[in-house]
């Protein structure tokens, strides 16, 4: 059975750090991509940051050059490294896989609280 875990998510103030961490179990991590998104209160799940089976990486815009996403697969684990981070960035982050030959993400994690205070 596969399962997504992550963890890291916090309080954290305006202009801080936070490393978010996803620990794959189920399956075979270097043959999947992966992605981290986030659900802001009040509004619909949005596309945070993707890293390809390739290494290959895409952000959304509002966090390029804030948001660092990474993987290692000899650890099993993906990480989502936020700096200079807003209250804007306020959500719950979920970490989702997804095989590069399908166009929906199969497996999806139980979601991490990131809280940003101004």
């Amino acid at each position: 059975q596969v399962q997504l875990v992550e963890s890291g998510g916090r309080l954290v103030q305006a202009g801080g750090s936070l490393r978010l961490s996803c620990a794959p179990s189920g399956l075979t991590l270097r043959s999947y991509s992966m992605a981290w998104f986030r659900r802001a209160p009040g509004k619909e799940r949005e596309f945070v940051a993707l890293i390809s089976w390739l290494l290959n990486t895409n952000y959304t815009d509002s966090v390029k050059g804030r948001f660092t996403i990474s993987r290692d697969n000899a650890k099993t684990a993906v990480y989502l490294q936020m700096n200079s981070l807003k209250p804007e960035d306020t959500a719950v982050y979920y970490c989702a896989a997804k095989d590069p030959y399908q166009n929906e993400y199969s497996y999806w994690g139980q979601g991490t609280q990131v809280t940003v205070s101004s």
